[in-house]
């Protein structure tokens, strides 16, 4: 064999075991807007089948504008099906129909739960990053919200200041959340409890206006046509105790997800709470 002829066969054989090797990554469809966001920052974009429709709802999903740019699914087994997923990520409120098929023919899926804390949440990731062959891209994912955090972090000795998450239909997150550790990180005391909730629940704006927080960590309105749950983020009676309560935004879509998410959350959490102390960013 020449020496071209050897440097040939050599580089076929390289060819052949990076194309090989690619194809040995697992493709993946993502039912959840969760996952969603997490798979997006783990996996390579050609990894990357279907993302859930959610995702493309800005006021829900932390990446719609990136989300816009794959293709996505409606959640129906059909649908899947015929993209010949290796893996599916799924949660539990997914279509429980979609799921038993999946299992019926021997798709292999991973089901998600929405994450109670930091330490949940880097489980997840964890597993997602393992599932499409990237560990170490969890890995640097996780590094980068715990850096977040950190930046976000109060000074030693900052007066705790008490806040409530409101969004539309009062909806608030009560203790033993995700978002509510991420308030207790940030410098806030999460009264969620003042109002009778245990975890996930609504605040009548009766109550709230009652016994205000220094603090409403309050979503947004659509500005063109908001919807009846949304006209309580507006109520003029919010305006009425405003020497007592200041007023945060904190989107909706901060709310659920834990992953890339929390990178805003922190810095969000820490401009209202700058901003109320007067403290310098």
């Amino acid at each position: 064999m020449t020496g071209l002829t050897r440097r040939a066969a050599v580089g076929a054989g390289l060819a052949v075991g990076l194309t090989a090797s690619a194809r040995a990554l697992p493709r993946v469809v993502s039912l959840n807007p969760c996952t969603d966001a997490v798979l997006v920052n783990v996996a390579d974009r050609s990894q990357i089948l279907a993302l859930s429709h959610y995702a493309r709802d800005g006021r829900q999903s932390p990446i719609a504008a990136v989300a816009r740019t794959y293709p996505m699914t409606y959640e129906s087994a059909e649908e899947v099906i015929a993209l010949r997923p290796d893996v599916v990520l799924t949660a539990a409120h997914s279509s429980p129909a979609t799921r038993a098929a999946l299992k019926r023919l021997g798709v292999r899926t991973e089901l998600f739960k929405v994450p109670n804390s930091w330490v949940e949440n880097q489980a997840q990731i964890r597993r997602i990053a393992q599932a499409v062959g990237h560990p170490q891209r969890g890995e640097t994912l996780i590094a980068r919200v715990e850096a977040a955090m950190a930046l976000g972090a109060p000074r030693p000795g900052t007066r705790p200041i008490t806040a409530l998450v409101f969004q539309p239909n009062g909806f608030a997150a009560g203790h033993g959340t995700l978002v509510d550790e991420m308030m207790r990180r940030a410098g806030f005391v999460n009264v969620a409890e003042r109002y009778g909730l245990k975890k996930w629940g609504n605040v009548s704006l009766e109550r709230l206006l009652d016994d205000p927080p220094e603090v409403l960590l309050a979503g947004q309105a659509s500005p063109h046509a908001p919807t009846w749950a949304e006209r309580i983020l507006n109520h003029p009676a919010l305006a009425s105790v405003g020497p007592h309560m200041k007023r945060a935004v904190f989107a909706e879509r901060l709310l659920y997800c834990g992953g890339p998410v929390l990178i805003e959350t922190a810095a969000v959490l820490a401009t209202a709470r700058r901003q109320v102390l007067g403290e310098a960013a």
